[in-house]
């Protein structure tokens, strides 16, 4: 028995819709569901219509929940490497300008030992991102170590 696809159409496009509709949630993707079974209807006419464009209709409702949660994990995945990814150019922009201003301060300062060793700790916590504080307190104990360790001059 041969059925024209306007046949089927005007038989079973408004049945076919609903149940689409249960599955989706979305009239709209029911829609181009159906006329995705109608479209493949039309390549390969079916010799017992209802079974056929409803069993093609399910598998469709099936591969488009399965192409959603796979492009869920995708965007799932694209979050956790955009929070994990490392800092943009203008915090290595910023980095580079802390570096080159403590080493302006070197070369501005004398050469004792206690002041290299304060100003080279202060660098290397300006690249750690240390808060000032915390580099301040450094540079005192270096200087208050460099002149613990000093042993009085004997007379």
């Amino acid at each position: 028995m041969a059925h024209t696809v306007e046949s089927l159409y005007a038989t079973y496009h408004e049945s076919l819709v609903r149940m689409l509709y249960r599955r989706t949630g979305d009239r709209d993707r029911a829609e181009d569901l159906a006329q995705e079974v109608f479209a493949r209807a039309l390549t390969t006419p079916p010799d017992n219509p209802r079974p056929w464009l409803f069993a093609v209709a399910l598998n469709l409702v099936r591969d488009d929940g399965r192409r959603a949660v796979r492009q869920g994990r995708r965007l799932q995945l694209l979050k956790a490497e955009s929070t994990t990814t490392s800092p943009g150019p203008d915090h290595d922009y910023e980095k580079e300008q802390q570096i080159r201003a403590v080493r302006a301060a070197l070369k501005r300062q004398p050469r004792s030992a206690a002041s290299t060793r304060a100003l080279s700790q202060q660098a290397r916590a300006a690249a750690r991102r240390r808060p000032a504080s915390a580099r301040r307190a450094a540079a005192r104990k270096a200087v208050r170590t460099k002149g613990a360790t000093r042993r009085p001059k004997a007379e």
